[in-house]
């Protein structure tokens, strides 16, 4: 498993926007003993190797949690794929892949996921030059390719948009804001004093708002708890809004400091001083760049009115704090191809996409 961890260090390390992730956050999120995910899904791992060298790498995941397709299909994924500009490297690690899928009788195979959609989804096919932001898969351009040649079709595309803080509102957002809260409606940022519970109360409302959503998957109580937990050192209470319509939180939106410009000079050690680093780059100096990974309302109130309002305030409290704490370039990711009201709602503030990360899928022989 250290080795599977490390390969992407050894093939990336030359391209200039690739950012090494920390191997100890790696390390927790592939163990089964710290990550709440295998307790509803399985997963295995491969490594090619030629010639004593470690080459490509490959992970394929059954989650009990992930909905069948339309047609009542049961899904298989692959993730965690990184591997050398070869076809015979790509075609061994995904017959691997695949053979683990068709074994337990799944017919379709859909990625990369790593290790869910909850986490890193996609491989990124446009914007190859920018560096990814925290918790966001970078890829080399042959990628795709290799995949393509392999028979892999694309299922979705997500798109990353690019928001410039210091840009003035479009004339569509302040018109909106400009008119105040709606009646009944009250904005406020998160209680730090009370994180595990803000932290639940704003998955439940993202499972609710996303229920039904191509690909959703809900995350569990275990999860959330975990995840409040990872994000403890991130989370800024002025940077996590919720709103509530009398009185009850209805729709939220969570913004975090970019990770990645902190840590991309650390080659993923936190020893003997990256600890030091890292902290004194996001408690002290700052960073300038940040991403709004989570956004949610409702549904009951996803068709009307305040369903369509409450993100464009949500966002600007979040605009507002984040300029305050020196944070000038914000990505708002992941949004699907097809989400329209996302998509528009990012575009009303000016934000532009920018990268795109593609969801590939391929039948299995019965």
């Amino acid at each position: 498993m250290e080795r599977f961890i490390r390969l992407p260090h050894a093939l990336f390390r030359g391209d200039p926007a690739w950012v090494p992730p920390l191997l100890a956050e790696r390390r927790d999120a592939l163990s089964p003993k710290k990550n709440p995910w295998f307790r509803h899904a399985e997963a295995a791992f491969w490594i090619a190797r030629r010639d004593g060298r470690d080459v490509g790498r490959v992970s394929a995941q059954e989650d009990g949690l992930a909905p069948p397709d339309g047609d009542g299909a049961r899904i298989g994924h692959f993730g965690l794929l990184a591997a050398e500009d070869d076809g015979a490297v790509f075609a061994a690690l995904l017959a691997a892949a695949e053979g683990w899928v068709a074994g337990r009788g799944l017919r379709r195979v859909r990625g990369p996921f790593s290790l869910s959609i909850n986490e890193q989804a996609g491989l990124l096919v446009s914007g190859f030059d920018a560096p990814p932001m925290m918790l966001m898969p970078h890829d080399p351009p042959y990628a795709g390719v290799r995949l393509e040649a392999l028979g892999y079709r694309k299922a979705r595309d997500l798109l990353a948009y690019a928001y410039d803080m210091e840009a003035p509102l479009l004339p569509a957002a302040e018109a909106v804001v400009g008119r105040g809260l709606p009646s009944g409606v009250t904005l406020r940022p998160m209680r730090r004093a009370a994180l595990r519970e803000e932290v639940a109360a704003l998955i439940g409302i993202f499972n609710d708002a996303w229920a039904g959503n191509w690909g959703f998957t809900p995350f569990t109580p275990e999860e959330v708890a975990h995840l409040a937990d990872e994000l403890r050192p991130l989370l800024h209470e002025k940077l996590v809004w919720f709103a509530e319509v009398k009185g009850e939180p209805a729709a939220f939106a969570v913004c975090l400091p970019n990770l990645n410009e902190a840590i991309r000079d650390l080659s993923g050690r936190l020893l003997p001083f990256g600890w030091a680093r890292l902290l004194w780059r996001l408690k002290v100096a700052g960073v300038r760049t940040a991403r709004v990974p989570l956004m949610g309302v409702r549904r009951s109130l996803g068709g009307g009115l305040l369903g369509r309002v409450l993100p464009l305030f949500l966002v600007d409290a979040l605009r507002r704090e984040a300029l305050a704490l020196g944070i000038r370039r914000v990505e708002m990711s992941w949004v699907l191809e097809d989400n329209a009201p996302m998509r528009r709602l990012a575009e009303t503030f000016g934000a532009r996409a920018y990268k795109t990360f593609r969801v590939y899928e391929r039948e299995l022989a019965a």
